[in-house]
């Protein structure tokens, strides 16, 4: 059969975008189908690069405020406003849009705005204010994200009751806020919202928060956090919200426990859902679990020979970077073309304040899968660059097997740990260990240090 495009991409994130330009460069026909009016999808909307662009305004806000605190000023600096914090996010969003934008026409990729829903197995029916448009394709890339799970109760309001996706239209700060689900949006803002001044409780019904991480690292997040004003209120789950009336509106968590915690706002993080709904699937022979997701084997390939899906809408680990990775391979698969599998060790960064960054076998896994291995630390106080940058807390960790002396997982909590930990990731990516950080020369002042000194730390627990 002749078709439209010999791969068409659904949703325009970095799934997506990585999918039909890798077609593209091929030499195949491609085109990506996107509901919005701009592209970018989720991850540029409402997503990472909102929320991370969002934190650097906060930091920048708190670095202020710690530098006239250290000199003595007499006044502090004002709280900021939602207006002043989200003015650079809508600049960011702006640019970044035209930089997609710019490499789907270089590279002659095709974008349809439109909700697009499945007509059969291979054809698609794109729906927007302009018309109706049918578009069939030999291959077809689900990228469509997800969005947030919806709160119990009342819906969000972009006022009192919020998703992560309300954070970019806030017209005001909260004084206290509730922030439901310590999952890593929900440090993540937590955090955020703390650096302001904000009093933030935390809840979660699970012991303990980000569990994937190294348990020590998010022990020290924690700690942090706390310093900071944040309420941890692990073993809870909320039955139900309500909004408070009075002059200034309210809202108020009733717990499972019989808790009430009323606060100006209440933030739902609690996971997100597939954003399949509208696809029509089962017209393409396919069905999406309960949490919207589709499932798909090793190449990224549904039920649906001909039809992949990569992203967030497949599940974990739902970070930007391996979604465009994902996005990659299947295309490659789709069309024929070798390409090696994606790298087992990939970073996984959640930017917090501070951040934290992690690589390879947090210290708890090695030890269940009865791995030997030894630790090595450093502290930012131990390093000029931290000092520098008034970082004394910052903490850092490199696992060593105790045989071979291979790197086994690199964990971070403090500035910049999300840069910092590449090195670590190049290194066990080319099966490297303890031996190279003792031989090489870091540059001096830099965060780098860290892997010196963490390395010696480590070798002499070996040596002993």
């Amino acid at each position: 059969m002749t078709y439209d495009f010999d791969l068409v991409a659904i949703g325009s994130g970095p799934a997506g975008q990585r999918a039909a330009v890798q077609a593209a460069k091929l030499g195949k026909r491609a085109a990506i189908l996107e509901r919005r009016p701009g592209v970018g999808g989720v991850c540029l909307e409402t997503g990472t690069i909102p929320s991370k662009t969002f934190r650097e305004a906060v930091t920048s806000f708190a670095a202020a405020a710690s530098v006239l605190a250290d000199h003595g000023a007499s006044r502090a600096l004002p709280r900021p406003t939602a207006a002043q914090l989200l003015v650079r996010v809508g600049d960011v969003l702006r640019r970044e849009a035209d930089v997609v934008e710019q490499q789907l026409r270089r590279n002659g990729v095709d974008v349809l705005c439109g909700q697009a829903s499945f007509v059969d197995a291979h054809t698609l029916r794109v729906e927007s204010p302009e018309g109706r448009r049918d578009v069939s394709a030999a291959c077809i890339v689900i990228a469509t994200g997800t969005r947030p799970s919806p709160p119990p109760g009342p819906a969000p309001d972009g006022d009192v009751i919020l998703t992560s996706d309300d954070i970019g239209t806030m017209t005001r700060l909260p004084r206290t806020l509730t922030v439901v689900g310590a999952g890593v949006i929900g440090i993540e803002y937590a955090s955020m919202f703390a650096a302001l001044g904000t009093e933030v409780t935390l809840i979660d019904r699970r012991d303990r928060p980000l569990e994937f991480l190294d348990h020590e690292i998010v022990d020290e997040l924690m700690h942090q956090m706390r310093k900071r004003n944040v309420a941890f209120r692990c073993g809870e789950a909320v039955a139900r919200v309500e909004r408070v009336d009075g002059f200034v509106p309210r809202v108020a968590a009733e717990l499972e426990s019989g808790k009430r915690v009323v606060s100006d706002a209440v933030l739902f993080s609690v996971g997100r859902l597939g954003a399949t709904s509208d696809l029509a699937l089962e017209r393409a022979g396919l069905a999406a679990d309960d949490r919207g997701r589709l499932q798909v084997d090793a190449n990224f390939r549904t039920a649906v020979s001909h039809i992949y899906a990569a992203g967030d809408v497949i599940g974990y680990p739902s970070l930007a970077a391996t979604s465009s990775e994902q996005g990659r391979l299947a295309a490659c698969h789709a069309l024929g073309a070798h390409a090696r599998p994606m790298a087992q060790h990939f970073p996984i960064g959640v930017y917090a304040i501070p951040e934290v960054g992690m690589v390879g076998a947090p210290e708890h896994e090695l030890t269940r899968q009865k791995i030997p291995y030894e630790v090595g630390i450093a502290r930012y106080r131990e390093i000029a660059r931290g000092q520098i940058l008034g970082d004394e807390s910052g903490y850092f960790k490199m696992c060593f097997h105790r045989h071979d002396r291979r790197l086994l997982g690199v964990h971070i909590v403090g500035t910049g740990a999300t840069e910092l930990l590449h090195i670590g990731q190049a290194v066990i990516g080319l099966g490297g260990g303890l031996d190279y950080f003792l031989e090489t020369v870091f540059n001096y002042p830099t965060l780098a240090e860290c892997y010196k000194v963490a390395a010696l730390n480590a070798a002499n627990k070996l040596d002993a």
